[in-house]
């Protein structure tokens, strides 16, 4: 949540055609009793995209799923992993997995609502859930709820006692069940999620389950996202790229966002990493930290600070 805005998503598909990149959680009060259209308008560039709800009312969710599919998602996927304390308190996400029959029913629901596929995002357990026993219960009776697509977090939620920032850290990753959901539901499909940093390691997971979702790693290094469609996924159309010409792609973008009142930053933050381990990445990082944020900043700041990753000249070396 606030961090893969439209914006983000946008800039990714620079990067990437091919990876579904998913919207942060979405609650369905938000959009039941809010501003729908500053919830799901998004960039016709970002398909394919999948709209992340939260909640736990079936008939709220299912007409959640609805809107999701009017305003041209590819798919709604249900989060059932999210530890916060202010999705507890609304009795949604990662506490989902101690009521798997309230999940399979919410499921049930959304794919009556709507024609477009339907997933579940969760973790491998919460607090007191210890044993895989536990795992294959939940998974099988909300597939029987007509989902047929699970995203897997390999870690379990603590919901008492751990950050969300800790939740994400601190507790041991289990790949061996993610694998063995795939090897006892072999008609599913299972996305494996959590810790993994490389399309090395995405390429070794991919040896047992259908898929791998990636968090934090592409935002932090967005060029990672750059070899996806070839390496990955075998697209004969990728995205044929470097660094600067990903940085004039977005300027059409951000030229328009900046005229429909955004500021500069908006689009940028998202951007920051863009040359993480780079020459001169920390002056672009530096440059665009200092003054994105300014009203009067339009995109010649970018030029700017893309200027200082430029090739280090040569040096001169002198033989006597």
């Amino acid at each position: 949540m606030d961090w893969t805005d439209r914006h983000c998503r946008r800039f990714w598909r620079t990067l990437t055609r091919h990876a579904r990149v998913y919207t942060e959680m979405v609650t369905t009060g938000a959009l039941l009793h809010g501003d729908v259209e500053r919830h799901l308008r998004f960039n016709d560039e970002e398909h394919p995209v999948a709209l992340q709800l939260g909640g736990a009312v079936p008939t709220d969710l299912a007409a959640c799923a609805a809107l999701g599919e009017k305003w041209g998602y590819d798919e709604i996927n249900l989060n059932c992993g999210c530890p916060s304390d202010r999705v507890q308190n609304g009795r949604f996400g990662a506490c989902l997995m101690a009521e798997p029959a309230l999940v399979r029913d919410c499921i049930a629901a959304m794919r009556e609502a709507c024609d477009i596929p339907v997933s579940v995002k969760h973790r491998i357990g919460i607090d007191h859930q210890e044993c895989y026993t536990e795992l294959v219960d939940f998974v099988g009776t909300v597939a029987a709820g007509g989902a047929e697509v699970f995203i897997v977090h390999a870690r379990k939620a603590w919901l008492q006692g751990l950050s969300p920032k800790e939740n994400r850290e601190i507790p041991p990753l289990n790949y061996d069940w993610v694998y063995q959901l795939k090897r006892d539901f072999p008609q599913l499909t299972i996305v494996i999620n959590g810790g993994i940093e490389t399309l090395d390691a995405c390429e070794a997971h991919l040896e047992h389950v259908d898929g791998v979702m990636l968090g934090r790693a592409p935002y932090q290094n967005p060029w990672l996202l750059n070899e996806v469609d070839t390496r990955l996924l075998g697209a004969i159309d990728a995205v044929s790229t470097d660094r600067e010409a990903a940085i004039e792609a977005m300027l059409p973008y951000i030229e328009g966002q900046l005229a429909d009142g955004a500021r500069l930053h908006h689009v940028t933050r998202h951007m920051l990493g863009l040359y993480h381990g780079q020459y001169g990445g920390r002056q672009y990082r530096r440059h665009l930290s200092e003054h994105a944020h300014k009203a009067e900043s339009g995109i010649e700041v970018l030029r700017e600070a893309a200027a200082f990753c430029a090739a280090p000249p040569e040096r001169a070396v002198a033989a006597g």
